[in-house]
């Protein structure tokens, strides 16, 4: 099929490589005239495991190409898939400007029928508002005597990657929501996606963009719910790592996303969580549920901030060193990651600190100041009062502590992560204090 991707950031360009894998021709757009010169040359502004060489190799085949013409993308496809920003207003709400903005474009260029497709994440009965908007602009010959003479239909497809196995996840999917209003849309859908022989879920549009947000907060409560234990089972002497390991047993629970660390960050949990209960306000709902999970996930950063204070006593002029800044491994992705309110933390009471992350130093350099960045999570750790694990890269795991050890000022580790609950890094001369540990 030909399709066509608006919006070339992770969900969208991550989709668009897919679908030229599993057979498709798909033309990507994006407004930003140096980002697509990159990409016409190959190179991928983000950085996701497995996605340059599928991208190199449907350009080679010529079933993958990008153009700033939306235009041009929507004359040469039967499917537009909308995948632009919608980032957070200052109320919370989902900014729904970019979406408005690409279904007038489309609008302005329709010659056939299509079908547009939401994959950005947006509030229910958003569908509704790009139909409207694409029949309000649409060219004045398909607009006769108060009726619309071209045929098109508009459908919900939301998304469900996760950043760093996110080429994993569109391959091998849980299952694909479609959001639909006609037959005609159903069946071009259930042909997109024919060759990943998944589960399809069909349902109207306003259940399809619920089921987003939904899933996306309930696996935030999951989060916020782990981290409250963790604070529980540090005052009365219990590990949270066998708690959750208790818990996750039980079928009905299950052991994902009840990791206890600093919080849950990224361009998804955190917005979606507002955008959710600021659409739950203006539908009358007090969401008083998703607010709690919000305060607990912003308190677990004070809650550690405390807890290095606690055992470092003179955080004042102190050297830090921090292993991982993106919000997650295997991303370069700094948006809402908890690092970097935490690092701002420790230098508002006047700590110096030195990091290292194996992929977002670049991005981090944009948003952090008066950070020493390092070559090595060694140079990290050099002089350091105590060492900070940020980010669970597994690279971290086979660190060399002895040495490490030897390098420190004070050898103190606060892991943030509980990625290294398994080695005993008291025996090497440590003191290791983790999350909801009991210590």
């Amino acid at each position: 099929m030909n399709i066509a991707i608006v919006g070339s950031g992770y969900v969208g360009l991550v989709t668009g490589v897919c679908l030229a894998h599993i057979g498709h021709r798909v033309i990507c757009v994006d407004n930003d005239p140096e980002k697509v010169k990159k990409l016409r040359q190959g190179k991928v502004p983000i950085y996701e495991p497995g996605l340059e060489p599928l991208m190199l190799k449907y350009m080679k085949k010529k079933q993958l190409s990008f153009t700033t013409s939306i235009k041009e993308a929507t004359q040469k496809a039967t499917v537009i898939f909308i995948a632009v920003g919608t980032p957070s207003k200052k109320t919370g709400e989902a900014d729904l400007t970019y979406v408005e903005n690409v279904a007038r474009e489309i609008a302005l260029h329709i010659d056939s029928y299509k079908l547009i497709v939401e994959k950005s994440t947006v509030p229910a009965e958003t569908g509704k508002r790009i139909e409207r908007t694409i029949k309000m602009n649409l060219p004045k010959k398909f607009r006769q005597g108060g009726r619309i003479n071209l045929e098109f239909d508009v459908a919900s497809n939301p998304e469900f990657l996760r950043e760093g196995s996110a080429v994993e996840d569109f391959m091998n999917p849980d299952r694909v929501v479609i959001g639909v209003e006609s037959k005609r849309a159903e069946n071009l859908l259930r042909e997109v996606y024919k060759p990943l022989k998944t589960t399809i879920i069909v349902t109207n549009i306003n259940s399809a963009e619920m089921i987003k947000h939904a899933s996306n907060s309930f696996l935030a409560t999951k989060i916020s719910f782990i981290n409250a234990i963790s604070r529980v089972c540090d005052r009365v002497g219990a590990d949270v790592l066998k708690v959750a390991e208790g818990m996750g047993f039980d079928k009905r629970i299950g052991r994902s996303f009840l990791d206890a660390g600093i919080g849950y960050g990224g361009s998804c949990f955190p917005k979606d969580v507002d955008a959710f209960i600021r659409l739950s306000e203006k539908s009358g709902y007090d969401f008083h549920l998703l607010k709690e999970v919000r305060h607990v996930n912003e308190q677990q950063k004070a809650a550690f901030i405390k807890h290095i204070e606690d055992k470092l006593w003179i955080v004042k002029n102190k050297t830090i060193g921090v292993l991982g800044l993106a919000f997650k491994p295997n991303t370069d992705d700094m948006r809402n990651a908890p690092a970097v309110d935490i690092i701002h933390m420790l230098q508002e009471e006047g700590a110096k600190i030195k990091a290292y992350d194996p992929q977002a130093m670049g991005n981090s350099k944009k948003i952090l100041r008066g950070v020493q960045f390092c070559k090595d999570p060694y140079a990290a750790a050099k002089d350091s009062n105590c060492l900070l694990l940020l980010t669970e890269w597994p690279e971290f795991r086979a660190l060399d502590f002895k040495k490490i050890r030897g390098l420190m000022e004070q050898p103190i580790i606060f892991d943030g992560r509980n990625l290294f609950h398994k080695y005993n890094l008291e025996e090497v001369g440590f003191e290791y204090y983790g999350i909801g540990r009991g210590k």
